[in-house]
């Protein structure tokens, strides 16, 4: 009895010492995506007021959780039956991804008109505060949502050839680590001026601190701003990045080309390609409505 207690306690500190080793390998390959993860994931959550910022980040971050505890358990069923659909699913996704970014581009050209949106029983303005922070909420959750299905599947994809406990706590502890991690960056970015408020409050006029809470101050608005920008390059590049990596004969085209160039062409052409289609069936429908 008591030897196969402790052959238990072998197996099982045999299989966390698995675990912690194929962790250390599929975070070092999901660490180009969790990159752009937090460069997407950190411009949709700044911009708010102050006294939102957190709130909303705490909403965005419950959305990425309920993401992992679908994704995980169906990302492991279409493993082991379903294989041959994940690749269609990344590929969907990153459809999604590319139209999303080119649509940021084309807006910072051309603008959108601020029009009304109907509710059940009143009209509502687009610009109206809350009205804004729903919507950025929600194309925030469902960005993570895509983010986070690659993120599994390339977790996934490392530890196919282990036993089914070690895929479920490896793919697991990567997929909401990240999700602690990405999330818990963000909130020190879009709380850094108050960071640098306080530094001043408590340092005197010529001490480090001071220099500290000024910078962090007037760092922030560069940062939102650089955010922006390298949240949009992400959605791009990633969309490209999902396309070459699961498309073969994408894949083959202008090997010449730096690996990343090609994800941004490829990104972009889709992007457009997406973005066109839906503005023809916007369109289509309006004049159909009428």
């Amino acid at each position: 009895m008591a030897s196969g207690f402790f052959a238990l306690l072998d197996d099982i500190a045999a299989l966390m010492d698995d675990v912690v080793v194929m962790s250390k390998i599929t975070t070092k390959k999901t660490a180009g995506i969790l990159g752009d993860d937090l460069a997407v994931n950190a411009e949709k959550a700044t911009g708010f007021v102050s006294s939102r910022e957190l709130p909303v980040l705490w909403a965005i971050t419950k959305g990425s959780l309920l993401n992992k505890l679908i994704i995980l358990p169906i990302a492991f069923l279409l493993s082991s039956f379903l294989s041959w659909a994940i690749p269609l699913i990344l590929i969907f996704g990153g459809v999604y991804l590319a139209y999303e970014g080119v649509e940021k581009i084309v807006e910072f050209f051309i603008p959108h008109k601020h029009l009304t949106a109907e509710t059940k029983n009143d009209k509502v303005l687009e610009n109206d505060p809350i009205v804004i922070e729903k919507k950025k909420i929600k194309s925030a959750i469902l960005t993570d949502f895509i983010l986070s299905v690659e993120i599994v599947i390339i977790a996934l994809g490392t530890v196919l050839g282990k036993p089914i406990s070690t895929q479920i706590l490896v793919v697991s502890f990567v997929a909401f680590v990240a999700t602690i991690g990405v999330y818990g960056i963000v909130a020190l970015i879009v709380r850094m001026d108050d960071l640098g408020f306080k530094l001043l409050k408590s340092a005197n006029q010529k001490s480090v601190s001071t220099i500290i809470g000024n910078f962090l101050i007037k760092s922030l608005p560069v940062v939102i701003k650089s955010l922006s920008v390298i949240g949009t390059v992400a959605l791009i590049l990633v969309a490209g990045g999902i396309f070459t990596h699961n498309i073969e004969f994408l894949h083959h085209i202008m090997e010449v080309l730096p690996a990343m160039l090609k994800d941004a062409i490829f990104g972009l052409v889709v992007g457009f390609l997406a973005f066109l289609i839906l503005e023809l069936f916007k369109k289509g429908y309006k004049i159909i409505k009428k």
